[in-house]
């Protein structure tokens, strides 16, 4: 098991982030373990067939270690992906090498010893993969991923508020649980234990993780805990259907929308889902906000619409089953 040992000072240096770079590591992942796979089916028959470059493979280890330092913990909320590559680049050689000696077993041998011989060359090189991996494999689908993790934030923030953070981390996962003073996840391989010795915790959904959980204990990196966002199928398991009612109350593309916002969203990324542009989606929003059906809240630079009570009733009312 890994046992992240709080103190009192470390439950109030915790937060929640949201890394481009793991998820894409973690879709890098996927090519060499299968397990993932199923519940991100539609996104995996899209991918299958142009794997990453060979040297981001060989150092991917099915069930064991990966380097900590290609998708290193945010230092803020939301950093840019450009900003998280920036900071790989920035990474010591010497801590390259002493990575890269942990990655076991891997693909291919040689090239990681290639790569732990000169670790910044490998750096470079990795970096450069790691961005072709972002571009091709994770930013078309990046409106959805982020709509899913931020839905999973202010879910859990609610919670928070509500029920303090015990409550907010016995929920994150069956594998996931408080043991006196300590965050416990089990299974997790070798027994490790870190005291968070005022570091706090980041608390990190991801999308790419599943179905697994993970914890960076390692120094020098700040502890995080990476847990399956809420609403994978809803991601990447196809698009909502409109209940027949609905549909012919509102039409087919508004039943759609409305149907869509069991959780908050974005134009963007309703757009995204729906294969409609934004404007399209945008003056359907605003009907649907003025007949009372939806609100909106602005959450930073971004608009999230909401269903109201009204619209809520009217759409689970209609629902078959419901």
């Amino acid at each position: 098991m890994t046992r992240l040992v709080a103190s009192g000072g470390d439950l109030l240096r915790c937060r929640f982030a949201t890394s481009p770079l793991w998820e894409t590591a973690n879709a890098v992942r996927a090519f060499v373990d299968p397990r993932p796979r199923p519940y991100l089916r539609p996104w995996w028959e899209q991918v299958r067939g142009t794997p990453p470059a060979h040297r981001l493979l060989a150092v991917q280890s099915p069930r064991g270690y990966t380097p900590d330092f290609l998708s290193p913990p945010p230092r803020e909320a939301a950093l840019s992906v450009e900003d998280q590559l920036a900071a790989v680049r920035a990474t010591p050689p010497e801590q390259v090498r002493a990575e890269l000696r942990r990655v076991h077993p891997c693909r291919s041998p040689a090239t990681v010893r290639a790569m732990i011989a000169d670790p910044e060359a490998a750096r470079d090189a990795l970096v450069a993969e790691l961005e072709d991996a972002w571009r091709r494999l994770v930013l078309p689908w990046w409106p959805r991923v982020r709509e899913l993790i931020d839905a999973d934030i202010e879910y859990r923030s609610r919670l928070l508020a509500a029920y303090g953070l015990g409550h907010v981390v016995a929920g994150l996962d069956e594998r996931i649980r408080w043991a006196g003073q300590s965050i416990v996840i089990e299974p997790a391989g070798d027994d490790v234990e870190r005291d968070l010795d005022g570091d706090g915790l980041i608390l990190m959904p991801s999308a790419f993780v599943w179905p697994s959980v993970a914890a960076i204990v390692d120094r020098p990196w700040q502890p995080t805990l990476v847990y399956p966002a809420r609403g994978i199928g809803a991601l990447l398991g196809g698009r909502a259907t409109a209940p027949a009612p609905l549909a012919r109350l509102l039409g087919r593309t508004r039943a759609l929308i409305l149907a869509d916002l069991a959780e908050p969203a974005t134009t963007a990324a309703l757009a995204a889902r729906h294969g409609l542009a934004p404007s399209t989606v945008s003056a359907h929003l605003s009907a649907l906000e003025g007949a009372g059906l939806l609100t909106r809240r602005r959450a930073g630079h971004e608009v999230r619409y909401r269903r109201t009570p009204l619209g809520r009733a009217l759409a689970e009312g209609l629902m078959p089953g419901e």
